[in-house]
Formats: C-alpha cells, structure tokens, sequence
C-alpha cells in the first residue's frame, strides 16, 4: 500500500484497503465463476485495485466504493476476454455458457458479462472456498490459497502463519492456481456425493480465516473484525446449505460465540484485554444467543451421529465462559472435562496446552505447569509465543516471578502481532517489578 510523504498510509489508501479487505473475496469470485479460472480473477481484481490507489486519490473515494471496485473489476474481465491471446483460449467455452445462461438475452458482451456477474440466488464466495478447497491441491495448499483469496491476507502474513519463509508459501499459491486451471475444476458447490470429503477442509479454512481475524498474528492490530465477519457469513452461510451437519452448527457455534468478545478484547489504546480481564458488559449478547443456538443445533444433530466432533465440543467449551457473569464464576471443572474429551477427539499439542490452562484454573497452577512442561519438547510448538506464555502465567501465579519474566521475554520475541508483543513484555516487567 502507497503512502504520503510521511510514511503514513494517506487516509484515501486506508480505505482502498479497507474496502479491498472487505470486498475482494466476493469481487474475486464473482470473476472466477465467469472466467473459470482463479489465477486470472484475482489478477483482474487486483488491476481494479491497483485503478482505485491510482485513481480515488485524484478524484476523491466514490460514494459507493466497493460497487466502484466490482464494476472496475467487471470491466477487466470483458476486456480480458476480448483479448485475442486469451479469446483463442477460453471464447468457445465463455460463447457456449453465456449463450445458454442468456439464450434470449441481447449478444452483447458487456450485458452478458453484467448478467453472469450478478449472482442473487448463489454465493460466489462460498463456491471459491470450495474450490480453493479441492482434493486436487495439499492441504497446505488450500489453506494458503483461502486466505489469500478469502481473507485477503498477504503472503507474507500467510508465510507467519505457517512458520515458513515467504517465498514458499508465494511458491505454494502459484501453484495451487496453475493446478486448479489445468484440472479444470468447476467452480460450483460439490454434489451431495463429493460434498462430505470436502466439508472437513472447508470448516478448516474458514476457522483459520476466522482466527486470523479474531487474533492477528502479525501488524499493529490485535483483532481485525472485517475478516472475522467474512468468516462467520461464509459458515452461516454453509449452516444454511448443510442444516444436517452437526460441525457445520459447531463452528458457526464457536465463531458467533467468540466474535461476541471482539469488542472487549481489546483496550482504549489498541491493546488486548485477556479473557479474565474483559468487561462482560461489553460481549455482545446477540452474537451469544445466536452461538448457544447453533451449539443447540449441533447437539440435536450430532446426538444420532455418535456425539459432537471437535469444533462442537469447542463451542461448548467457549458457552461455558459465555453463560458464567463474572470470571470467577466460569465452571472450570466443566471446561477441563471438555478439554479432555477435545483432546481424544483432535488430539494435538495446542489443544494439550490449552487443556493445561482449563486443568490450571480448575485444579490450581501446579497442575498446569506439569502438562506444560511435559509439552516443552515438542518440535511442533518450538517457535509457538504461546508455549512460554501459558508457562510464565503459571510460573508468575506459582510465586517463581523470575522465571515467568524470562518465559514472557521469550514468549514477546517469538510472537509477530506488535500489540501482544508489548502485552508480553509489560508482564515481564510486572514480574520483575514484584521481585
């Protein structure tokens, strides 16, 4: 993003991000679904981006401007199709389906690409998740091209993410797009038959994006809501579509109960307020009885399925601390069994240490602590900022101030997110302070 002489972003160019974090998914697919190709649609909105930071600051921000990116967008994709090296490509293919989309419509390419464009009964973001979402890509694949494409991060906050080097996940994105044009995946929502197999990374990616937005893990912002809005439609979305997939009702249970605390996660001046910490005033008790009503429909449809799946027992964890007025009164025990069953259920090293801080809170410190160090050989969580973190709050609680203050200087030198950095070293200084 461009900046003003002063090295600040000029407030034109914060809202051209703005806008473009919050639009670009839904303007990429919407090219997507007329180009069938993903790669081309994120460069055609890309070059509408790139008008808007050329143009916007010359002649002011349009007063709708997301309809002002579409249209630009729109106006690529005809542009691009007119071309010859791309007609020779894709002209048969666009012909045939616009033809038979808008049989008696006129034969003009501009309408015809307006009327593909608009879609009232589908969801064009959701059809990108799934295809950003096929079997033909890696795991790791998918996932770096949902954010990129649907939580308009870039590579290099993907790359922090992952804990790999930018290069790799840049490498990663290009060909997941290159693969997903040569197999010619359609960009549709799967079939019933195909749909399930599909479903688990689908619920995998929109959690990612959910918690990127809900806790960034790089910049000067703790929270980023836009992303985590983006997340929680496209699960109510999904919720909607799969009525009898009890996960689908878990995850939309855990996001509408979590981004319910987005308000008080975050203090006056920008900082992050800890879960203990956060005026409950401030939850938003909409987004609370929306999350207990999806948990209730995850429940009554995952009971004849043998019990809840992993994002489920999730959300049940996350309703305890929903339904508790005060801190104190959060039934910890209850969590801590949750916990053991999440374990079982998905069992991995961070679900171990945030057992270990249910266990903490219900059975005291030194429970915790023996979970955690029983954790601090594990290759997986050797660069997690949150490992020494949840170790120096037990060692701080247990009285062993020095050793909390050394584990949150870790704890602040592994983390990328500036706000939780400062957060950390304040809690050192607070041990060293207390001797």
């Amino acid at each position: 993003m461009s900046a003003d002489r002063s090295g600040t972003a000029s407030p034109v160019h914060r809202t051209v991000e703005a806008v473009w974090r919050m639009e670009s998914a839904r303007i990429i697919g919407g090219l997507a679904r007329v180009l069938r190709d993903v790669g081309l649609a994120e460069e055609l909105a890309q070059d509408a981006l790139v008008a808007a930071l050329e143009q916007w600051p010359r002649e002011g921000v349009p007063e709708r401007p997301a309809a002002w990116l579409t249209a630009t967008a729109k106006h690529r994709a005809i542009d691009a199709i007119r071309r010859k090296a791309l007609h020779e490509r894709k002209a048969h293919e666009l012909a045939w389906e616009i033809e038979e989309q808008l049989k008696d419509a006129a034969p003009d390419l501009g309408s015809a690409i307006d009327a593909a464009f608009d879609d009232p009964i589908g969801d064009d973001t959701l059809r990108l998740v799934f295809v950003a979402c096929h079997p033909v890509l890696s795991r790791e694949a998918r996932v770096a091209l949902t954010l990129r494409l649907l939580g308009g991060l870039a590579t290099g906050e993907i790359a922090r993410a992952f804990l790999v080097p930018e290069p790799t996940i840049a490498q990663r994105i290009v060909r997941a797009k290159r693969t997903l044009a040569e197999a010619r995946v359609p960009f549709e929502v799967p079939a019933a038959a195909e749909l399930a197999e599909r479903l688990s990374s689908v619920l995998e990616v929109i959690y990612l994006v959910f918690n990127e937005g809900y806790s960034a893990t790089a910049g000067e912002d703790w929270v980023r809501p836009a992303v985590c809005e983006e997340a929680l439609r496209l699960g109510r979305i999904l919720a909607e579509r799969m009525p009898a997939e009890s996960e689908v009702h878990g995850l939309v249970a855990l996001m509408e109960i979590q981004a319910s605390r987005i308000r008080a996660r975050v203090g006056p001046r920008g900082e992050p307020v800890l879960l203990l910490d956060q005026d409950r005033s401030r939850w938003d008790r909409l987004l609370i009885g929306r999350g207990l009503a999806a948990l209730a429909r995850a429940e009554a449809t995952g009971a004849p399925a043998g019990g809840l799946g992993p994002y489920a027992v999730q959300a049940a964890i996350a309703a305890c601390h929903a339904r508790a007025a005060t801190a104190d009164a959060t039934d910890w025990p209850r969590i801590a069994a949750l916990y053991d069953g999440l374990a079982e259920l998905a069992p991995s090293p961070v679900v171990e240490l945030n057992r270990a801080v249910a266990v903490a809170m219900a059975f005291g410190p030194a429970a915790g602590l023996e979970i955690v160090d029983a954790l601090a050989d594990d290759p997986r969580l050797a660069d997690y900022h949150l490992l020494p973190s949840v170790r120096g709050d037990l060692l701080a609680k247990l009285g062993r101030r020095d050793e909390a203050r050394r584990e949150f200087e870790r704890a602040a030198a592994l983390t990328r997110n500036e706000r939780e950095r400062e957060l950390m070293l304040a809690r050192a200084a607070a041990c060293a302070a207390a001797g």
